[in-house]
């Protein structure tokens, strides 16, 4: 590792902020010795606010129904290989209540963009296990809704929301997505959430199809200004039955690169070691870990349904039953020196997660 990235590295720890040029610099000079740094200083910054804690998220995925046509996605509208699939109201909120029971205290719903979950709907669902779960936190990843479906929401009881905006430029979110998606309406909604009072959670693929180490700057970025409450990334994984189908998957190494970037950026950030991560590598979400994260997502869903949830190939962790998934995470952080807790998981606000400038950034 040359003198200047050791400049970089340690201006990003102390600063946490580089100009554009200076993150893209740092991306495209990647080497395992500047990884191993990068690493070291993440959980140098995350210790102070988390230790060595790892909270969970209970993972239920609801439907894999969707409107939308999204060019990397295993559930997209047009992939008429999918065994389609929606869980019942009553279904969806026995699982919540499995994942209290077991020690979860964030219950995640995700989906498609699937019109049968309508507010009134929705509302009800989360209304029900805020009364049943004690001391829980409801997120919701159900994609793109109007502001007003966003705050009626929030009313019943909806604190934190995951919207992953893919990437953070405008020209390179077009190349990703059909016409009749919108890189501004997806960023509207981003800042939507915050103004509305949700934990926020952005998040983008690292080695998308046509991505550069400018797209990868831009992310960083964005990051750096927006200070999203919780930021999942994960390596892009291609999928059979879509247009990206013959694209190479992202490397663990960049991801957990960026994961280190992306903690010294923002050191309050709830990070999560992705699934993804652990799928292009045995040891993915325990590297993840080690390069910065602090958060794991078990599947709380239906053992029925794991394999048709398929937004990549060869996603792990399908035939396992709740408790398993806890079980072997507890082991695997364990084992790595960390522990998983019962708790909420909320960001520990820090002067500097206050600082947030709400412009767009393209």
């Amino acid at each position: 590792m040359n003198d200047r990235m050791q400049r970089l590295i340690d201006r990003l720890s102390q600063e946490h902020a580089l100009s554009l040029g200076e993150y893209e610099e740092l991306i495209a000079g990647r080497t395992p010795e500047s990884a191993e740094l990068l690493a070291q200083r993440a959980v140098e910054a995350r210790e102070p606010i988390y230790g060595k804690t790892v909270f969970t998220r209970g993972l239920i995925e609801i439907s894999n129904i969707c409107k939308n046509d999204c060019l990397y996605c295993g559930i997209r509208r047009s992939n008429r290989n999918v065994e389609r699939y929606r869980l019942e109201p009553d279904v969806i909120v026995a699982c919540a209540q499995e994942g209290y029971e077991l020690g979860f205290r964030t219950i995640v719903l995700q989906g498609g963009e699937d019109s049968f979950f309508s507010d009134e709907i929705l509302c009800g669902i989360v209304s029900r296990i805020v009364a049943s779960c004690p001391d829980t936190a409801v997120t919701l990843s159900m994609g793109e809704r109007s502001r007003a479906s966003y705050e009626l929401l929030h009313e019943a009881g909806a604190t934190r929301y995951l919207l992953r905006h893919e990437t953070a430029t405008r020209e390179h979110y077009e190349r990703l997505h059909p016409k009749g998606m919108s890189w501004d309406a997806r960023m509207q909604c981003l800042y939507n959430l915050r103004e509305i009072g949700y934990q926020v959670g952005a998040g983008f693929m690292v080695g998308a199809p046509f991505q550069t180490n400018a797209h990868l700057a831009q992310e960083m970025r964005f990051v750096e200004e927006f200070k999203p409450d919780m930021c999942g990334i994960g390596p892009f994984i291609p999928h059979h039955d879509t247009p990206f189908k013959d694209h190479p998957a992202g490397t663990l190494e960049l991801t957990c690169y960026l994961l280190s970037m992306i903690r010294l950026i923002h050191p309050p950030v709830l990070l999560p070691a992705t699934t993804a991560l652990g799928t292009i590598d045995a040891r993915g979400r325990e590297k993840g870990m080690q390069a910065g994260a602090n958060v794991v997502m078990p599947n709380l869903s239906p053992v029925t349904v794991r394999r048709q949830y398929e937004l990549y190939d060869n996603k792990i962790c399908i035939g396992d039953e709740a408790a398993q998934c806890r079980s072997c995470l507890q082991i695997r952080m364990r084992n790595i020196g960390y522990e998983v807790v019962i708790d909420r998981g909320d960001i520990r606000k820090t002067a500097h997660t206050n600082s947030v400038r709400l412009c767009h950034q393209e």
